[in-house]
C-alpha cells in the first residue's frame, strides 16, 4: 500500500464514498427503487442519480482545480450542495 499517499483527507474521502455506498445499499434492501423521470434527460434510480452525483463531484473539483486557487473545500460543499439536487430532483 506504499503507492498511496494515506493521509488522512484520502482516508475520509474513501470512507465517505463506503459509508454512501453501504447507505444506498441498505436503502434499495428496506424501500426498493423505481425508475422515474426528474430533471435529467433519462430515467434514472436512485443509484444511477448516485453515481452521477459522484461523476459530477469529479467534474466540479477538476474544474474548480483548474480555474481557481480557492480552497478545495468550497469545491467539496459546491459538490455536495449538486449531489443533493441530482438526488432529489435529478
Amino acid at each position: 500500500m506504499a503507492w498511496m499517499a494515506w493521509t488522512t483527507p484520502t482516508a475520509i474521502f474513501f470512507l465517505c464514498i463506503a459509508m454512501g455506498i453501504i447507505t444506498m445499499t441498505l436503502a434499495e434492501l428496506r424501500w426498493p427503487t423505481k425508475e422515474r423521470r426528474g430533471l435529467l434527460p433519462m430515467s434514472t434510480t436512485r443509484g444511477d442519480r448516485f453515481f452521477i452525483s459522484l461523476l459530477s463531484a469529479a467534474y466540479v473539483h477538476l474544474t474548480w482545480l483548474a480555474i481557481s486557487d480557492a480552497p478545495v473545500v468550497l469545491a467539496s460543499l459546491l459538490s455536495v450542495i449538486l449531489a443533493g439536487l441530482i438526488m432529489r430532483w435529478g
